[in-house]
Order: C-alpha cells, then sequence, then structure tokens
C-alpha cells in the first residue's frame, strides 16, 4: 500500500485504506472515498491533487490525500 500523493496523473487505483480520526474519514466517505472504490488522479497542481471518484471530481490538499492509502 501507498499514500494516494504517490499515483501519477492520469493513474487509476483502488482505494485499500483510509486513515486518520473518525471525523476525517467520515468526510471523506461522504465525499465518495470508500474502500474498494477507484479514484483516478486527474492532474496534480503544487501537491494538491483532482481526483475523479464515483461520478465527481474532488480537489484535496496533499495532507488528506496521503490518509488515503491505495
Amino acid at each position: 500500500m501507498m499514500p494516494l500523493t504517490m499515483a501519477k496523473p492520469g493513474e487509476t487505483a483502488i482505494i485499500r485504506k483510509i486513515t486518520g480520526k473518525d471525523e476525517v474519514r467520515q468526510h471523506l466517505a461522504e465525499l465518495g472515498f470508500v474502500t474498494d472504490a477507484a479514484v483516478t488522479v486527474v492532474s496534480e497542481i503544487a501537491g494538491n491533487l483532482i481526483l475523479q471518484v464515483k461520478d465527481s471530481r474532488v480537489a484535496l490538499d496533499r495532507t488528506m490525500a496521503n490518509r488515503i492509502l491505495i
């Protein structure tokens, strides 16, 4: 497993685990980041990621993206 920030733009990965406090995991789950979901890195700007998850695009900063393990 590695953090989502290690994925390259255009790469699709399956979420294996989400770390952090319960509130953080709940917030990410509400955005669609759940275990076994596919996530695609659309682009990376200054360490921040634009992600395609389910049918929506979400921007996450580096610290939040590091909590998502693929």
